[in-house]
C-alpha cells in the first residue's frame, strides 16, 4: 500500500468535500481524510494509477495543483 496526498483546486465548501468523497469511494482505495483543497489516501499502486486518481478529481468537478 502507497500513501499519498492530493492537492486540490477549487474545492470551497463541505459540499465539495462530499462530492470528492464519493468520486474516490468509486476507486479501490482507502480514503484516510478528505478536507477542502486535500485528500489522503491508501492504495495498490499495482491496481491504481496517478493517472485514476487524478481522473476521479475531475470527476468531482476539480482539478490537482502542480
Amino acid at each position: 500500500m502507497k500513501t499519498t496526498t492530493l492537492l486540490i483546486d477549487g474545492m470551497s465548501c463541505q459540499h465539495c468535500v462530499m462530492e470528492l468523497t464519493k468520486q474516490l469511494a468509486k476507486l479501490d482505495i482507502k480514503i484516510k481524510d478528505v478536507q477542502i483543497g486535500l485528500a489522503e489516501v491508501d492504495y495498490d499502486d499495482e491496481k491504481i494509477s496517478q493517472a485514476q486518481l487524478e481522473e476521479a478529481v475531475r470527476e468531482a468537478g476539480f482539478s490537482m495543483k502542480k
